[in-house]
């Protein structure tokens, strides 16, 4: 096979993984499963989400290349198994997109964006089968706060929320009474997963991506760490050795050198 002359379409990159899949092709691709490219799909969503994070459109733009792989590749294993093909994965999409989008693609009146994600949730449920919940189709394997904030999501289309954000944040404070009176390990696993699941509606409430806002704390807390240890290596001190209240006064300097 000769190589697709225009690089930038879509069918060169079906086409190459179709080469690297072939039975005279790449001995890695070719081994390849559905089940032994879960971790690479994971880490290529992760990936896009660290370049959007940093807001690196260069990034960004190879990331998006590098996850568009893992999906090209998945279909094409499930094509050389006679599941389905790529194009069928296409149709569904636009058909999908046509479907919820009836004030685009119909004769709906929408009057703002709040009105469409509504109607979204009510053409979700006319795709769903009439004994299905809500929630059903949240991927479980999600991380768990991504998951939480998700579930009450749903439920809050359904009107099952609190009126005000006063109410939830006294259910928080009722949270943290129940984790401080625990006494066994079990209960406080029990009130610690309670106070988190309070902390993500919350979040969900004030329009907070509670995945995004925690990713950034933890690169926020790998900075300034990272720069308490590079100060010690400079001043020749060993970060172990010191005071808790020595390595605290690191921490305040490196808060005000890393916002």
């Amino acid at each position: 096979m000769s190589l697709p002359k225009d690089l930038s379409q879509f069918s060169a990159l079906v086409a190459i993984i179709a080469r690297l899949r072939a039975p005279d092709g790449c001995p890695w691709d070719r081994k390849q499963t559905h089940a032994s490219l879960r971790e690479n799909l994971l880490s290529e969503c992760y990936e896009v989400l660290e370049a959007l994070d940093e807001r690196d459109s260069a990034k960004l733009r190879d990331e998006l290349g590098d996850l568009l792989m893992q999906i090209v590749l998945h279909g094409q294993i499930a094509t050389e198994a006679g599941d389905f093909q790529l194009g069928e994965v296409i149709r569904n999409i636009n058909t999908k997109l046509i479907h919820r989008h009836p004030h685009i693609f119909g004769s709906k009146k929408v009057k703002d964006a709040e009105e469409v994600a509504l109607n979204w949730e009510v053409l979700k449920g006319e795709e769903r089968e009439a004994d299905t919940s809500i929630l059903e189709s949240v991927p479980k394997q999600m991380p768990a706060l991504g998951y939480s904030q998700e579930i009450q999501r749903r439920a809050a289309h359904l009107g099952f929320d609190w009126e005000d954000d006063s109410g939830v944040i006294d259910k928080l404070a009722e949270e943290v009474g129940e984790f401080k009176r625990a006494d066994s390990q079990e209960q406080r696993d029990k009130e610690f997963g309670d106070l988190l699941f309070t902390l993500a509606n919350i979040a969900r409430r004030m329009g907070i991506d509670l995945e995004a806002a925690l990713r950034q704390a933890n690169r926020r807390f790998y900075k300034r760490f990272t720069y308490m240890e590079e100060v010690c290596r400079k001043r020749g001190l060993n970060f172990g050795d010191l005071s808790f209240d020595e390595q605290n006064a690191l921490w305040e300097e490196a808060k005000k050198k890393i916002k």
